[in-house]
């Protein structure tokens, strides 16, 4: 009911990279995104297989009006716990050490997703990110290096969410 709601209030694109989209494992994370696209609502960030994250390169295209708008999602992790064997590719991270400390960030990862988002032409590139330090307003070093990664790579907005707390702009 829900996802229906929200699609009827004109929701079509919902950020899903975040700290706990493998709670219910690997299954969990599958039948979630089957139920959100059965709404006609379109998951960011998070891939059912490694050959989905390699036909959508890591990136949403949507078109409004006459603007294209290129999203990417990504997490700084899944709660300390790591992806499933086989599913490493279902979840765009900003760390290679997603799973423990998050200071070692997936530059390779971001950029591809980011190039690959690039060669769209989009008019504007939106980054949703889930990161930040849970109940800390304080901005990370990581972060600063994530954000001037992003920029650097054509990312026009980013706007993060995690920290539970509103954090400096």
């Amino acid at each position: 009911e829900l996802l229906q709601a929200l699609r009827n209030y004109g929701v079509d694109l919902i950020q899903m990279a975040n700290s706990s989209i493998v709670n219910g494992g690997y299954s969990g994370l599958v039948t979630t995104l089957s139920n959100i696209r059965g709404e006609g609502i379109e998951p960011i960030g998070v891939f059912s297989s490694t050959e989905e994250f390699r036909k959508a390169k890591g990136y949403t295209i949507c078109e409004v009006g006459d603007i294209k708008i290129a999203l990417v999602a990504f997490t700084k992790g899944m709660g300390g716990r790591g992806l499933p064997e086989g599913s490493e590719d279902c979840v765009n991270l900003l760390y290679t050490d997603y799973a423990t400390t998050y200071r070692e960030i997936d530059k390779e990862g971001i950029t591809s997703v980011l190039q690959a988002a690039a060669n769209e032409d989009p008019d504007i590139t939106i980054a949703l990110l889930h990161w930040g330090s849970e109940y800390h307003e304080d901005i990370s070093e990581t972060q600063e290096d994530i954000r001037d990664l992003m920029l650097a790579e054509g990312v026009d907005a980013i706007i993060g969410t995690h920290s539970h707390l509103v954090q400096k702009i």
